[in-house]
């Protein structure tokens, strides 16, 4: 997946669509294939765009950005406890996206915290740890002194798991030194609307600001100050706002607006308001003002446009008298409100940038590129050095989505079990698999009508009834060495994970999922007597993937092995290794222990350590390392004292525990305090997929495992195909 940066603002009124154009401008200026992404859209007030800073963005670069999720939609989804699923849609927007563009970076845009959407702060964070992003929090000074910024920020990070949290690379602090009302928004004075006096003038940023946060571990990655030229729109932008009637066209689409000037005073102490890029506002029946005005645009001066207000229409003769300066490009509009409305309209004028204000785009993705610290932009280019997290979203999509590609049968013994049937039906809807019931179509049908789900024909239904028959002669085939009889095998094929398992050696499904009514035992037994173990195999395992907020853990092994062997205990590592690479998980493989490194002695220990020796010996292109405490492991800080040369400790993904009842207990104190979603057991070193359900899988938990099993047999096919590696070749 490509390296992702997540812009965090931090309030409203920070700039987010600028900071955003700018960031997009400095990755490519680099060289990087960057392309953007505003998960959930935020309509404004009066806009027909549904997200403005994904329609800015595509009107101002050749990015083609994915259409965000509808704030409805997100709410809806929140509201209804979905907010997992909303995450893994998500993430398939944007690993489509991704694939499609072959974008290196993606630029995200957070929701903007607003009294409408109290939740931005959680999606943000959900969605930053979804995507495995890079935090960049965006501020604004305000009316704050850098010391109150300082903290307002770091108050914000607290949200987002502190700033302890290694994805919080820094902060982009925007508009410093702009004008601001006694609440802290960014509001030139309503007669001085754009800076008049200095039209050029530009703001040096605060060199406080920068002392302030020199002192804190939180890296500044730009400092941006107010320039009054972002802010200046077109004349065609207020025509829209007020719904004015345009008079004279002239160059309304051209000609921008610096400052604002109310024409009730005397003509003689006004003319000097009369410049370059002046909105001059006043009533229609002040025909002197717009004789003068005329004059002015006359005589060279590039006047933003005339206004006249009150509902009174200008003269004809005074129109025709000013035939000459309409030529020159005076707009000239004409509102019905009085002086004091039109004032209170201008004062709410939205100063962001239109989608179709080319030029202005292209004026600030400019001059925010060039304040973004470039050393951290290079960076981005360069190969990460960070460890990758696969989040649960993104695990969950990927699951989803190498089984639909896979296309299998998988067969549930378990038919007319109602979290089964309701499982079964959800596979076949997202295509994750075919579903193939095995129970009494009555019984399954009534059943899947109390769970107020439809069976149609993706999913089939098999009669253990009608089909046993067919198996009696393999099973007594394959069993003949234990003495199996026709009866015995009428009796056995009587258990549908019998009968299940049969199907799968005969390739009639290319997968058996049970256990939601099944002990382990008696799920796994059949397929061990039949089915038998891989090549290369002397045992199978288990492992459990499970699903922490911010990212993927596997855990082996915690339901087949009750005491392994340190022989034994080598080979689930490295089954479990495989399997976490299979699945999208880079393997850092901790072998856990009551003691790290040397520091202990017992038999215990000494398992787990010679267990390390053989996996290290017999796969060394594996980062495997123990004995380890689990703290250790999974703790940066306590691995930096325990174990600070380690490969392994702090960052692992995959842990391996010493026997059944180590493994076993931490998976469920950990998958029920912290009340995690755990997929599996999957079961490991089978020759076909088989996996195994806990009593109390919930449906979604039923779903995943019906999905890994299809990417098993995809995986387990493939292996087939692929020819054996000769050694002996060059």
């Amino acid at each position: 997946m490509a390296r992702t940066i997540m812009l965090v603002p931090v309030s409203g009124g920070v700039g987010a669509t600028s900071v955003s154009l700018g960031m997009v401008r400095a990755m490519e200026r680099n060289g990087v294939n960057v392309s953007f992404f505003k998960p959930v859209s935020q309509p404004r007030h009066r806009s027909k765009i549904q997200d403005h800073s994904t329609a800015v963005i595509a009107n101002g670069s050749n990015i083609e950005p994915p259409e965000p999720f509808a704030l409805s939609y997100a709410e809806t989804m929140i509201s209804q406890g979905n907010l997992d699923v909303l995450l893994e849609e998500i993430v398939a927007r944007v690993e489509k996206h991704v694939a499609d563009s072959g974008a290196e970076v993606i630029v995200v845009e957070g929701l903007i915290p607003t009294d409408k959407q109290p939740f931005a702060n959680r999606i943000n964070y959900d969605v930053a740890k979804a995507l495995d992003a890079d935090m960049v929090f965006i501020a604004q000074p305000g009316n704050d002194t850098s010391q109150q910024l300082k903290e307002r920020i770091e108050l914000a990070c607290s949200s987002f798991g502190g700033m302890i949290n290694k994805r919080i690379v820094g902060c982009i602090i925007n508009k410093v030194g702009a004008p601001m009302d006694e609440q802290g928004n960014t509001r030139p004075d309503l007669t001085e609307m754009f800076n008049p006096k200095n039209k050029n003038q530009q703001y040096s940023p605060n060199l406080e600001v920068l002392q302030v946060f020199g002192k804190t571990p939180l890296r500044i990655l730009g400092c941006v100050p107010w320039n009054t030229q972002l802010v200046a729109p077109r004349a065609v932008d207020l025509a829209r706002h007020l719904n004015a009637t345009v008079l004279n066209e002239g160059k309304l689409n051209s000609r921008r607006l610096q400052s604002v000037t109310f024409c009730a005073r005397a003509l003689h102490n006004m003319v000097q308001h009369f410049r370059p890029g002046s909105l001059l506002v006043a009533s229609g029946d002040r025909s002197d003002v717009i004789v003068a005005v005329c004059l002015a645009a006359m005589n060279g001066v590039k006047i933003g446009a005339l206004l006249l207000n009150g509902s009174y229409h200008p003269e004809p003769q005074i129109m025709d008298l000013c035939q000459r300066a309409t030529e020159t490009g005076l707009p000239i509009l004409m509102v019905d409100t009085n002086t004091w409305q039109t004032a209170v309209s201008l004062q709410h004028f939205n100063l962001e940038i239109p989608v179709d204000d080319a030029a202005r785009i292209e004026l600030v993705q400019d001059y925010m590129a060039s304040h973004i610290d470039q050393h951290w932009i290079e960076s981005l280019s360069a190969k990460s050095t960070r460890s990758r997290r696969l989040s649960p979203p993104a695990f969950r999509y990927q699951l989803t989505e190498l089984a639909r590609r896979a296309a299998k049968r998988i067969v549930l013994p378990e038919g007319e079990e109602p979290r089964t049937i309701k499982a079964a039906v959800i596979c076949a809807e997202r295509s994750i698999a075919r579903p193939v019931l095995l129970g009494n179509r009555e019984e399954i049908m009534r059943v899947a009508a109390q769970q107020g789900v439809v069976l149609d024909e993706r999913v089939d239904i098999i009669e253990p009834e009608q089909v046993r028959e067919h198996y009696v002669e393999r099973l007594v085939e394959l069993r003949k060495a234990k003495g199996i009889t026709d009866i015995v095998a009428h009796e056995q094929l009587k258990d549908n994970v019998v009968l299940g398992t049969m199907m799968l050696e005969r390739d009639e499904v290319d997968g058996l999922v049970s256990g939601a009514i099944n002990t382990t035992a008696n799920t796994i037994r059949p397929p061990l007597q039949i089915i038998k173990t891989a090549p290369g195999s002397s045992l199978v395992s288990s492992v459990f993937f499970m699903l922490l907020p911010d990212q993927v853990l596997v855990y082996g092994d915690c339901a087949i092995n009750p005491d392994p062997t340190a022989e034994q205990l080598a080979e689930i590592a490295i089954q479990s290794a495989e399997s976490a690479l299979a699945f999208g998980i880079e393997p850092r493989v901790a072998m856990i222990s009551y003691s790290t490194g040397s520091s202990g002695t017992g038999a215990d220990v000494d398992k787990v350590r010679e267990a390390t020796r053989l996996a290290q010996e017999k796969r060394p292109d594996l980062i495997i390392d123990g004995p380890l405490q689990y703290d250790a492991a999974i703790m940066e800080n306590v691995a930096k004292s325990k174990a600070p040369d380690s490969p392994v400790a702090g960052k692992a993904t995959v842990f391996i525990f010493p026997d059944l009842n180590t493994g076993n207990t931490t998976y469920k104190a950990v998958q029920r305090s912290a009340q995690l979603v755990s997929i599996g057991p999957m079961l490991q070193g089978m020759r076909k997929p088989v996996n195994d359900l806990s009593r109390g899988a919930l449906v979604d938990d039923i779903v995943y495992t019906i999905a890994l099993t299809a990417i098993q047999a995809s995986q387990m096919a493939a292996a087939k195909l692929s020819p054996p590696t000769d050694s002996s070749q060059p």
